[in-house]
């Protein structure tokens, strides 16, 4: 008699569920009766009233979640298999199982062990460093003492790094994850690596992590202390952020890229249609010299730090609105506390695995036409006639006649 795969599944959604070593769940390709239901994404909370299990469903145009206690869930993630899903992802602490199945009832159940991680740290808990103090490679590269501790002044480097992990965790839950290969990172202009090897660190073997720097004597560095501290998986090359040319990557990370350099490295993600993109724009000096200030803002504008600040503003919300029209889920926030680094925003941007089968309804058309030309009023509000990633999207700033395609 065959396995029954689908059992098997359950009973390793029950274990992880028991036992804490769920890490997420993703279940997705739908059912032709699932409506408008596309994925359903599952991690582990702790609530007031105890550990929980979170459910996001993610519908076309709306996201509702859902908390349930371990035996509720597990019932949960059956009942979704049954009638709406016909594909599952596990990913535990130690292993990873997909199972696919078919209309006809048939199923088939993959799994592979995975190094141990520690689950991502859930609030109302102690606090737990998703990169452990103790790590070799932070010692290596000056961020800790032999006593495991952060150096004077590397305080802020060491948080800024423990956040950074925090939402690469989070990206990881959100995003269409490859479950039959190693994920491809990579990192635009990396710097001494401090952030490619907290990633190299937190995916272990599930990732291949590249850093690219302009800078020679660094990528030595960086080598030399990825082979001492055992990262097989990691490796820096020199390079520059508009010319260098990779293997088309899953997560592309490009924080701190000066000016024009962090639509580069957007516009190298989006080409690859990379699964998630994260930046952290600073120097944002293009839009500056055309800035042209509305008449009711001309006198509130005068002063050039307030020129600098809306050039800025400008400069990254044509960049989040660039990435919506692109087809991601785009989020700008404060990455770390101005207390430890002045450039502090970061802008994330998650493809739906609808953009990755490449689906597209009339509805979603229409949206996309409509967003494009919210996005030329407000360039035309600022007298905006230009901008590196609109050019890099051959996406015209200036409204076009209406005989003129939208788009090229």
């Amino acid at each position: 008699m065959p396995p029954d795969h689908r059992a098997t599944f359950r009973g390793l959604v029950q274990t992880a569920c028991g036992d804490g070593t769920l890490v997420k769940l993703t279940l997705g390709k739908p059912r032709p009766d699932a409506g408008d239901l596309r994925n359903v994404y599952v991690k582990p909370v702790t609530l007031k009233r105890g550990p929980e299990f979170s459910f996001v469903f993610r519908h076309a145009t709306r996201d509702v979640t859902k908390n349930h206690p371990a035996d509720a869930a597990v019932a949960e993630v059956t009942r979704l298999l049954n009638e709406s899903f016909f594909d599952a992802h596990l990913f535990t602490t130690n292993q990873q199982a997909q199972l696919e199945s078919q209309p006809d009832g048939a199923a088939r159940l993959r799994t592979k062990s995975v190094a141990a991680t520690a689950p991502a740290a859930m609030h109302d808990q102690a606090k737990q460093y998703l990169i452990p103090a103790d790590a070799p490679w932070l010692r290596a590269l000056g961020v800790t003492n032999d006593r495991r501790h952060p150096r004077d002044g590397m305080v802020g480097k060491f948080r800024q790094i423990q956040k950074f992990a925090e939402l690469i965790a989070q990206i990881v839950i959100e995003a269409d994850a490859p479950t039959d290969r190693p994920w491809r990172i990579a990192d635009m202009g990396c710097g001494k690596g401090y952030l490619t090897f907290a990633l190299a660190a937190q995916f272990g073997d599930a990732a291949e992590v590249t850093g690219i720097e302009r800078r020679a004597d660094l990528v030595d560095l960086c080598n030399r202390t990825a082979r001492a501290c055992g990262f097989t998986h990691l490796r820096f090359a020199v390079g520059d952020i508009g010319s260098t040319t990779l293997e088309p990557p899953d997560l592309l990370v490009a924080l701190h890229a000066c000016d024009t350099a962090t639509d580069d490295a957007l516009a190298q993600g989006i080409a690859a249609n990379a699964r998630a993109l994260v930046v952290s724009p600073c120097c944002q000096k293009e839009l500056r010299p055309q800035l042209t200030a509305p008449t009711v803002l001309a006198d509130a504008l005068r002063p050039g730090i307030f020129q600098e600040r809306q050039a800025e503003f400008v400069t990254d919300s044509l960049r989040a609105l660039l990435l919506e029209w692109a087809g991601y889920r785009t989020k700008v926030f404060e990455f770390i506390s101005t207390e430890h680094t002045a450039r502090n925003l970061m802008i994330t941007a998650v493809r739906p695995p609808t953009s990755a089968a490449g689906a597209s309804t009339a509805a979603a058309l229409t949206a996309r036409d409509a967003l494009a030309t919210r996005i030329r009023a407000f360039a035309t509000f600022y007298g905006i006639h230009t901008h590196a990633l609109a050019r890099h999207l051959h996406f015209p700033l200036l409204p076009t006649s209406p005989d003129a395609p939208a788009t090229k």
